[in-house]
Order: structure tokens, then C-alpha cells, then sequence
């Protein structure tokens, strides 16, 4: 006996309902009682008091919530434009021709990614610590065969003392080491997508343009950027959501603050901060949806640019 769509429907949502109901509890449900949030003022569990877009505004005004978003605005952009580049450097690297060894090369520069963020921080915390870091020790160990701690020149005692033996690299150089750390990180990740990239790039179009003439600048410029366009779109769009979202490593490598004067404090941060060190759950609420805006923008602005190439 044949079945009729109405039995097909429902057969389907049967196999449908488990992710239905996940995606209802963990999705849809918290992002309706941030919206509520958002427009409450919270302290603790027990005290809600409803103050309309009072949290957006007090945000307007916040002096911490602007740094906040400065320091992350210089760590995405830190990000797209030295880590984006070296990515599809190294990728046109190991895309040459006859080059041996490509499959470890790029275990080695994926190898990062394996470890997990938290690993990273940690590791970083004790190459960059200012009395024991390894960093520090090492450079001890060459300054101080190299100069003179009893040299009749000021700046070389100051050099072999202070500058150099215990440097506070993480507390002076707050977002450059945020940004080159992540570097290290996600560098050879990204990599592997402009790998892939490159080698599904035609190679007669190649060809055609060596035989006309074309010089490498030339081929690159006009072949295999618009080949790899689709996918380093992609790769900048997941660039600029993971930069917006950066927690864990300022987290735990500023020992769970933001820093000296706060240069190290993020968007994410600061809502961590907000909700679960303040307790305003609304106040945090609200960084929430102006960070997920943000990234909204991003991504139509993304797609936008896109269709608009491919007219």
C-alpha cells in the first residue's frame, strides 16, 4: 500500500525531532533569554529589573567597553593582514613543484593547531614570564657572555641588568604578543585552506599566461587570486569571527585579567567579566548582541562583496 506525503512528513520530522529539540534547548532558548536579558538589569539570580535599552546606552558611554573593542579591532586587523598573508605565503610554498618533503612540512606548521589554545597560553605564559621565562633565560645566557656587567659604558650595565635578564615581555608588549602567539597558532591552519586552493587551480590558465608572457606578479595577480577567491573569502570570514571572539588566550596568559590598563581586555572578556565577576547577567547580555551585530555585519558585508565580484 502506497504511503501518502502526509505519512512522509512525518516520518520525516521523526528522523528530524532529536536535532530539533537540541537546537531548540541549546540555540533558540538562550538566545530568547538574552534578548530578555538584554533589556534587564540583573544582580545574581535573585534580582531582575526590567530598564529597556538602558544597557545599550550605559555601553555607548563606557570608557572600558570602548577600549575593550579597540584592543580587539588591533587584534583582528593584526590578524588579517600578517596572519592571512604568511598563511597563503607558506601555502604557495609548499605548492611548488617538485618539492620534497610537503607532507611533513605542512604536519609541522599545522602541528600548532593540535595542541588546543589553552596549551598555547600556557606555553607562552612560561617562554614570555618575566623572571623565568625561557625567553629571558636564554637571552641571559648569550647577553651575559656577550657584555660586560662591569663596563665603563652606562647603557651596557643597563642593557646586562634590567632591559634584557628581566624584560616583562607579556605586561610591555600586551597585543603584540596576543597577536604573535596566534600567529604561531592558526598561521598553518589557514594554510591548509589555501593549499587546498591552490592546487585545484587549472593549470592550463596557468600555462596560457606564461606562454603570453605573464610574469610570476603578473599570474598571480590575475590567476591565482580570482582561483582562490571563494576560499579565501571563507578563510577571512572565519578569521574575523574567531579574532572578534578572542577569550582564552588573553584569559589565561594575563592570569585572568586584562592586563596592565586593561590592553589586553576583549569583547568576550569584558562580557565574561560583566556577567560572571559583576553578575550583571544583563549588562552582559548586551555586550552579547553587540558583538553578535558586529559579526552579523561582517558576514553580510562579507557575502555582499562576494555577489557583487561575481557580477
Amino acid at each position: 500500500m502506497a504511503r501518502g506525503p502526509a505519512s512522509a512528513n512525518r516520518t520525516a520530522y521523526l528522523f528530524l525531532a532529536p536535532f530539533l529539540v537540541l537546537f531548540a534547548v541549546f540555540t533558540v532558548y538562550p538566545l530568547i533569554l538574552s534578548a530578555v536579558l538584554a533589556v534587564q538589569q540583573t544582580h545574581g539570580p535573585g534580582f531582575a529589573r526590567f530598564v529597556g535599552m538602558d544597557n545599550f546606552v550605559a555601553l555607548a558611554a563606557d570608557p572600558l567597553f570602548h577600549k575593550a573593542v579597540r584592543n580587539t579591532i588591533v587584534y583582528t586587523l593584526g590578524s588579517m593582514f600578517i596572519q592571512l598573508p604568511l598563511a597563503l605565503g607558506l601555502a604557495m610554498l609548499l605548492n611548488q613543484p617538485g618539492l620534497k618533503g610537503r607532507g611533513f612540512y605542512r604536519l609541522i606548521f599545522f602541528s600548532p593547531q593540535l595542541m588546543g589554545l589553552v596549551f598555547v597560553a600556557m606555553l607562552a605564559a612560561l617562554i614570555f614570564e618575566k623572571r623565568s621565562g625561557l625567553l629571558n633565560q636564554a637571552l641571559q645566557g648569550l647577553v651575559g657572555g656577550v657584555l660586560d656587567p662591569e663596563s665603563a659604558f652606562p647603557w651596557v650595565r643597563v642593557l646586562h641588568d634590567v632591559v634584557w635578564l628581566d624584560f616583562p615581555w607579556l605586561q610591555t608588549f600586551v597585543m603584540p604578543m596576543l597577536i604573535l602567539i596566534s600567529l604561531w597558532m592558526y598561521v598553518g591552519y589557514n594554510m591548509v585552506y589555501f593549499l587546498a586552493a591552490l592546487q585545484n587551480i587549472d593549470k592550463s590558465l596557468v600555462e596560457a599566461c606564461a606562454v603570453d608572457g605573464a610574469g610570476p606578479a603578473l599570474r598571480f595577480w590575475h590567476v591565482t587570486i580570482p582561483s582562490i577567491r571563494p576560499v579565501a573569502s571563507f578563510v577571512v570570514l572565519l578569521s574575523l569571527i574567531g579574532s572578534l571572539q578572542l577569550f582564552e588566550l588573553p584569559y589565561i596568559l594575563l592570569d585572568q585579567t586584562g592586563g596592565p590598563q586593561n590592553r589586553g581586555l576583549t569583547i568576550v572578556m569584558y562580557l565574561y567579566q560583566s556577567g560572571f565577576e559583576t553578575g550583571d547577567l544583563g549588562y552582559a547580555s548586551a555586550i552579547g548582541w553587540v558583538l553578535a551585530l558586529m559579526l552579523v555585519a561582517l558576514a553580510l558585508g562579507q557575502i555582499f562583496l562576494m555577489r557583487r565580484e561575481e557580477r
